[in-house]
């Protein structure tokens, strides 16, 4: 591998621009696949109104990316303003309305993202996984009730237990820049973040899943450091894992990253992890005041580890 590998990040959210902020310190050879099916909030508003993909999390991908400048640092806190009045403008972000009319004078999603990119010295690449809005459909059981939820939003505020996941249209045409960066890459990294409305989305767009099948890149999962979720209510490490193997059968992981602290059964998840071809590395990426956030530069050096250890010793490593 290179010394500035080609990683590919998949998520949304505060999720993806956790590993994002981790993965800039590694290389800036980095590409972002983000979800595109939010529907709340500012992001859903111009969806509805413009017919566009939801902006909200390929911008947080975006100020995750930028550079640690005064510049940058500027343009991100410009990207994540949010207006408050009484009228039309409240609670939209700078960056969503910034992106969206980006699309419109250039006509490309794509080309609108390169060019936020370039004017915030972004260090990567954002990429939307599919070319057109998603929504996300889920089977869900709770205390012995089952029903179906609509949305990513109510999917991830719902609380319940996640059985189905489903995507409308279930066959959208994945973004081609986004297959041509998984299949290129040396790295694919998984989560962390919202399991069902932003991690697994990504492996039910066909062409996208088959690049993530065919791909000669490592396959690395980022587990969460909490199971308060909503929509993963009730559902260790191991249970998420289960989950991720029931929607996408035969992918080959090929290394789980895990904070100790928010592992419930350490064997149950080197189970759940040998069964896709995984090993487990564990690693302390929690901020040290506490609370279930990564910390930059533990989760930095924890992949750091799994880049250069991973062709050693099969098993589990531990700290």
């Amino acid at each position: 591998m290179s010394i500035q590998p080609a990683v590919v990040a998949l998520g949304g959210g505060h999720g993806l621009a956790a590993s994002l902020s981790a993965l800039r310190l590694i290389t800036e050879n980095l590409t972002a696949v983000v979800t595109v099916a939010d529907d709340g909030g500012s992001s859903g508003r111009l969806r509805s109104e413009l017919g566009v993909l939801p902006p909200g999390d390929l911008r947080m991908a975006l100020a995750a990316l930028c550079d640690d400048s005064e510049w940058g640092r500027t343009w991100r806190d410009l990207l994540q303003h949010r207006f408050t009045s009484q009228g039309d403008l409240d609670n939209h972000a700078v960056g969503n309305l910034l992106i969206v009319a980006l699309w419109e004078l250039l006509g490309d999603s794509v080309s609108g993202l390169d060019w936020v990119g370039k004017l915030l010295g972004a260090r990567g690449r954002v990429l939307p996984m599919a070319s057109v809005p998603l929504s996300i459909e889920a089977d869900m059981r709770t205390d012995g009730d089952q029903f179906t939820v609509s949305g990513q939003s109510k999917v991830a505020s719902t609380a319940g237990h996640v059985e189905n996941l489903r995507l409308i249209p279930n066959d959208p045409p994945a973004c081609p820049e986004a297959v041509e960066a998984v299949l290129n890459a040396d790295w694919v990294i998984l989560g962390p973040g919202s399991w069902f409305s932003s991690v697994m989305p990504h492996l039910l767009v066909p062409a996208l899943a088959a690049a993530l099948h065919a791909t000669t890149a490592k396959r690395c999962l980022t587990m969460n450091l909490g199971t308060a979720e909503s929509e993963a209510l009730g559902m260790d490490a191991a249970d998420l894992v289960g989950a991720l193997r029931q929607h996408a059968p035969g992918l080959r992981i090929d290394a789980i990253l895990a904070d100790p602290s928010a592992v419930d059964d350490v064997e149950a998840l080197v189970r759940q992890g040998e069964a896709c071809g995984a090993r487990v590395l564990f690693r302390q990426v929690r901020r040290s005041d506490g609370t279930a956030r990564h910390d930059s530069l533990r989760l930095a050096a924890a992949y750091r580890d799994v880049f250069d250890d991973f062709l050693g010793d099969v098993g589990t490593i531990s700290s």
